[in-house]
């Protein structure tokens, strides 16, 4: 059989930088050729939206969907919700969540994957591919000039995230799941592994969460105030 991917090997390298190279593709053509033309921020919508029945589709179809188990409860499955959303309507609350979940979330999917399948197969494909398709969704919309994060972003996140995981936390509690690995670390190494035993991983990746979001915010925090959050030429269609 084939081998787990590597960690940082060859193939996991070549993801890393196919994922934010194809979102910058996409977003120069936006800008360079398309203008107000709505047909690539779509079409991502569509993309993701087909790769998530196409996975629901495999799940149910090998009779491996079951309650609790595959429920849309982990971060990353908000972010997708939120990606789409925001690709179908550019709405500014929306992508203000989805842009900080997402790259606060997905990208370190990316970069420490929890897979148990070896590489290549439906599930390990399956998960760049939509992890990528979610960053991608939310680099295309910053980069091409559709989206930016607004003043007051952190704190709207942050308190969205603390909902999400509150309510998510409910349900681990009750069918002893571990969505968003609330009740456990995950087994693969992760950077859980250096914040210490429950419940203080948690309070630890609050904080850096935090740090984080701010991090992701600075680009843009000189920008506050000098116009809109959406580029009006482009987003008006």
């Amino acid at each position: 059989m084939p081998p787990y991917i590597q960690l940082f090997g060859p193939a996991h390298l070549f993801i890393l930088i196919a994922v934010p190279s194809v979102a910058g593709i996409l977003a120069f053509v936006q800008r360079k050729f398309l203008g107000g033309s709505n047909k690539l921020r779509l079409g991502l919508a569509v993309a993701l939206l087909l790769d998530t029945a196409v996975f629901y589709g495999y799940l149910i179809s090998h009779g491996l969907l079951s309650f609790p188990a595959h429920l849309p409860l982990e971060l990353c499955d908000a972010s997708l919700v939120l990606v789409i959303l925001s690709l179908f309507t550019l709405n500014k609350t929306v992508f203000d969540l989805a842009y900080f979940l997402t790259l606060g979330g997905a990208t370190m999917a990316l970069i420490t994957p929890n897979l148990w399948e070896r590489f290549p197969s439906f599930g390990t494909v399956q998960f760049f591919v939509a992890h990528g398709l979610i960053v991608e969704g939310v680099l295309f919309l910053v980069w091409s000039g559709l989206a930016r994060p607004r003043p007051g972003s952190i704190g709207r996140v942050m308190l969205g995230l603390n909902i999400f995981a509150a309510l998510v936390g409910v349900f681990d509690a009750i069918f002893k799941t571990n969505y968003m690995y609330l009740r456990a670390k995950p087994n693969n190494a992760s950077l859980l592994d250096f914040l210490g035993p429950w419940p203080w991983y948690i309070v630890c990746g609050e904080l850096i969460g935090l740090g984080i979001f701010t991090l992701l915010y600075l680009p843009f925090r000189k920008q506050a105030g000098k116009g809109s959050e959406v580029n009006p030429v482009l987003a008006r269609n």
